[in-house]
């Protein structure tokens, strides 16, 4: 029996998807993007995706696959995103594609991008190419989240990643916390790290613990890493303030002389040991950083999603003030009894007000059990 029409843009679609996730942790910004071409006789004769930001996007090399050039009449494109129509660190896709002597183009998503926003899907109509669009758009949203989300809020979306024993702390009464949860459940944050853009921390984790947050038991990109530190006391022999990896270190302060001090280059000249990263000023809000305005700044960077692997009273505080977008949380099969809880106060008294997370998943890792959800 014949495939039906909209079976064969599903199959073609997710071909274009697999593409897409190729570009993981390399393109941001920008969204990750595959296409696939299929000649009038229904034979795949070019994909391409989004390999790195600043490079080609996936059209150009779908296109630039083709042997034949022949065989693009009549032919049908199926990409996951709206082809921009705007020139950005390359040209637009839509002009492209809209030169060639296509039929069809069949898009999974419109882009959010209000430089984009349906532009590049008028354009090809009125070069006379047929444009069909939504074709496995949940699982195109799905894939681009951060994207999304950066675009349609100004501010990173948010992950916060939490590891607790089964009755819930996530250390023990004298401090320690290494390990709760198992190497595989470990090597899984490092995956993650690979695919974020940056990953936060609170000066109460960063002084105990005096975490590296590097890529380290998988390949992949540093992420940028992000500090809390309001008063800007933080002794800068930590790891993050000494490796290799100094540069990609943020710093969060209310402190507005010691974020004065790090902008002005003669200054740090001055300073034997000066902070090589970056520092961002902004308000104090209860005697803290104010996160919502953090969060908002980091938007205005380019950092489109952001790994929290706070503790205790940073993790409570995302909760309380709902800056938390997805929950990623380890439970290990350990008993501890007493120690520091995983959360307190996130401004939850009543079971009227109980947070419920939606599209939960549960997943075995290792001995462990992770759970996945939004709010």
């Amino acid at each position: 029996m014949k495939e039906s029409v909209s079976q064969s843009h599903e199959y073609w679609m997710q071909q274009a998807l697999d593409l897409a996730g190729k570009g993981k942790g390399a393109v941001s910004p920008n969204p990750m993007v595959g296409c696939v071409i299929i000649s009038e006789d229904g034979e795949l004769i070019g994909k391409g995706y989004h390999k790195k930001f600043g490079e080609a996007h996936a059209e150009v090399n779908a296109v630039e696959s083709v042997k034949d050039k022949e065989s693009l009449k009549n032919a049908t494109v199926y990409v996951t995103l709206e082809p921009c129509s705007h020139q950005g660190k390359t040209p637009p896709c839509a002009h492209m594609l809209a030169k060639l002597p296509i039929k069809k183009v069949v898009v999974a998503m419109k882009d959010p991008n209000p430089s984009v926003d349906g532009k590049g899907i008028l354009h090809l109509r009125n070069k006379g190419i047929e444009v069909e669009t939504g074709i496995l758009k949940e699982e195109t949203e799905q894939l681009n989240e951060f994207f999304i989300h950066h675009q349609t809020f100004g501010r990173p979306f948010i992950t916060l990643k939490m590891a607790q024993t089964a009755d819930g702390y996530l250390a023990a009464a004298d401090g320690e916390s290494q390990w709760i949860t198992g190497k595989q459940s470990r090597k899984m944050v490092h995956k993650w790290r690979a695919e974020y853009d940056a990953v936060l921390v609170g000066r109460t984790t960063a002084m105990v613990d005096n975490p590296s947050l590097t890529v380290r038991h998988v390949a992949g990109r540093q992420p940028r890493r992000i500090v809390i530190d309001g008063p800007y006391e933080l002794p800068k022999e930590l790891n993050l303030f000494s490796d290799k990896f100094e540069e990609k270190t943020i710093i969060l302060t209310w402190n507005k002389e010691a974020s004065a001090t790090d902008a002005d280059p003669m200054l740090k000249l001055m300073k034997q040991n000066y902070f090589r990263g970056e520092v961002i000023q902004v308000s104090k809000m209860d005697g803290h950083v104010d996160l919502r305005q953090s969060f908002k700044a980091l938007g205005e960077k380019g950092i489109s999603s952001v790994l929290v692997e706070g503790g205790q009273q940073l993790s409570s505080a995302l909760l309380r003030q709902g800056l938390v977008d997805k929950l990623e949380l380890f439970i290990a099969p350990k008993l501890l009894g007493a120690g520091t809880r995983s959360l307190i106060n996130i401004g939850i008294n009543k079971m009227k007000e109980i947070a419920e997370l939606k599209d939960v998943s549960w997943t075995k890792v290792g001995d462990d059990i992770l759970l996945t959800g939004y709010f």
